[in-house]
């Protein structure tokens, strides 16, 4: 009597068989979504880094911690993996917005800090002064 084998063919490995080295953390939730695009698409983590530019740890860090990313590598990511940014994204938490002025005083603020530095201190030492004096009147 022959044993039969449960693999199908030749290959021992199939589709649903983990690659790689068992994680030994959990993976971050823009990691698990990274490993999955890269997983559907076949590729392996050196594979994309070399086609990123980048080294293969880089890349494998990018799958296991959070990260912080420009937004053209995002684009650069997607467009190796094949999917959107916003699928890279999904569920990633907003980002807060700082406190701060608002409305017209929060225009007028952009626009002075796009100033030289020397008129950017001439602008705060009046407004700094204005709202002293308000200070005291009020």
């Amino acid at each position: 009597m022959q044993a039969v084998s449960p693999f199908s063919g030749n290959d021992p490995y199939n589709a649903a068989m983990q690659t790689g080295r068992p994680a030994k953390s959990k993976r971050s939730e823009f990691g698990a979504r990274l490993h999955a695009a890269r997983e559907a698409k076949g590729l392996s983590q050196a594979q994309v880094a070399d086609k990123l530019g980048i080294a293969q740890q880089s890349y494998a860090a990018w799958e296991r911690r959070d990260v912080a990313l420009r937004a053209d590598q995002l684009q650069q990511i997607a467009d190796v993996l094949g999917v959107g940014v916003e699928q890279l994204l999904a569920n990633a938490p907003k980002p807060v917005r700082v406190a701060g002025p608002v409305g017209r005083l929060r225009q007028v603020f952009e626009s002075a800090s796009k100033l030289p530095r020397h008129q950017q201190a001439k602008v705060a030492e009046f407004v700094e002064a204005f709202v002293a004096q308000q200070q005291k009147a009020g």
